[in-house]
């Protein structure tokens, strides 16, 4: 067992939901309690049926730890709610890419990513499956409204880990909802905080592209 899953259960177990403390965007929803876990079976059938591998220390977490809820923003999808997404083109104005679900009749055939976290409205958190960004966390907009953005940390385990300390310390940390009271009570959150409203409710991905 990756020694990351260790840590990560015992510090998500020192952190009792309790509103406005954590700072956690939308941790009303989770109370940092994780779903149950996805048997090694589900993550075979689920990888089968969408013809992919799940980038391994994603597949850990959802298999030794818990299946969907505590996370950044409004918490981890279930698998069975995860849909793959391509890359659009870049736009020939230079605006920032979108992102379109694979069986969209526009979709590219490119590299693959996984929606595994719901952030609301048409932003998307995704891990990357195939390519050179397979197995990084990367956030966008479907509707290319802000520049997708690749996580420094190298795999979703890290990138949870980070979550959590930086909660845990009160940091604020944009990329991971992380945002003061102050700051959640009057100014919009996240990376097109400057270029329009945000939407506070997530958007069942059924209102999305299609």
């Amino acid at each position: 067992m990756d020694s990351r899953i260790t840590r990560i259960r015992s510090k998500l177990a020192k952190i009792p939901y309790q509103a406005r403390r954590s700072h956690s965007m939308a941790s009303e929803r989770h109370q940092f309690r994780l779903g149950p876990r996805v048997s090694v079976s589900e993550a075979d059938v689920f990888e089968a049926e969408h013809r992919i591998v799940l980038p391994a220390a994603y597949r850990a977490f959802l298999t030794e730890l818990g299946g969907s809820g505590a996370g950044p923003f409004y918490g981890l999808l279930p698998l069975d709610e995860c849909r793959l997404f391509t890359m659009n083109r870049k736009p020939v104005d230079g605006s920032p890419r979108g992102f379109t679900h694979v069986d969209h009749p526009g979709a590219l055939q490119g590299d693959l990513f996984l929606h595994i976290i719901e952030m609301g409205c048409s932003d998307l958190c995704l891990i990357g499956v195939t390519g050179p960004l397979a197995g990084r966390v990367v956030t966008g907009n479907a509707d290319g409204f802000w520049p997708p953005n690749v996580s420094s940390a190298q795999d979703f385990l890290s990138w949870y880990e980070r979550w959590l300390d930086h909660m845990r310390d009160g940091k604020d940390n944009r990329a991971l909802g992380l945002t003061s009271p102050a700051i959640v009570a009057t100014v919009s959150w996240g990376p097109r905080a400057t270029a329009s409203p945000r939407c506070r409710n997530p958007v069942h991905r059924s209102s999305r592209t299609p």
